[in-house]
């Protein structure tokens, strides 16, 4: 990639958390970046922050028509998008006997489909183009199983199945397709998991949050610039990394 202009990036849940992060280190790159979430006064005041080109963009990813809606908004700008980084998701816990199908469906659409669809609208693009780098930020619940989260992992698992079976699809034709997955990150979803844990079981919030930071070996969360900096290095690379899900937990999950 050595030479190649600046780079046209398009970014979901990127109002908050490790999707912010992830913008800001796209722009501190010199990237172009377009912001896409359901809070516009967020992504507005990211915007204004950025030193780099930006579109915001507000809508609810799991709308059936906004992928290819906000991908075809992007290359109209623009001209073409280079860079797909599908951050927006969500976690809600509960016991397999209680997960109904409500429940199961929210996790489906956020965090498999949602992505999917993206995939599926910036992949033709790319091909032409001959240049393409998407990242799906997913979990370390795309390779193992935990207590109370059936419908999440199954989700998480699934999408990081289509990275891996579109990446073999489009390895020829300077397209990679990638999955960084996280333990538990210090951000505001994770915040929210705190206040449900607090809530379920009338633990304080220092003894929940130490639970969280004993699952990893280096005993503390995980930083949304340490997720950033892999998606850094996925968007840098000349093209030998595809089809992965790379692990940032601290060492718990090896593979």
């Amino acid at each position: 990639m050595a030479g190649r202009p600046a780079l046209r990036c398009l970014v979901t849940g990127a109002s908050r958390g490790i999707g912010r992060t992830i913008a800001e280190h796209l722009a501190a790159d010199g990237h172009r970046v377009a912001l896409t979430a359901r809070t516009v006064g967020d992504l507005e005041a990211l915007a204004a922050e950025l030193p780099v080109p930006t579109l915001v963009l507000p809508a609810d990813v799991t709308d059936p028509a906004a992928p290819e809606q906000l991908v075809a908004q992007v290359e109209s700008a623009w001209g073409g998008l280079d860079v797909l980084v599908l951050n927006a998701g969500e976690a809600i816990s509960a016991p397999v006997h209680r997960t109904d199908d409500e429940l199961w469906q929210q996790m489906m659409d956020v965090n498999l489909t949602a992505p999917f669809r993206f995939i599926r609208a910036a992949v033709p693009s790319m091909k032409q183009a001959g240049f393409g780098r998407i990242v799906v930020v997913a979990s370390i619940a795309s390779k193992v199983g935990a207590p109370y989260i059936t419908a999440y992992a199954a989700a998480k698992h699934g999408i990081l199945g289509v990275v891996r079976s579109v990446a073999m699809e489009v390895a020829t034709t300077g397209v990679t397709v990638n999955a960084v997955c996280p333990g538990y990150v210090d951000t505001p979803l994770t915040a929210r998991s705190l206040e449900t844990i607090v809530a379920k079981t009338g633990v304080d919030l220092a003894t929940a949050r130490a639970t969280l930071e004993d699952a990893h070996p280096i005993k503390r969360l995980i930083t949304t610039d340490e997720v950033a900096s892999v998606v850094d290095l996925l968007v840098a690379d000349t093209g030998g990394i595809n089809g992965q899900g790379i692990v940032i937990d601290g060492g718990s999950v090896q593979s």
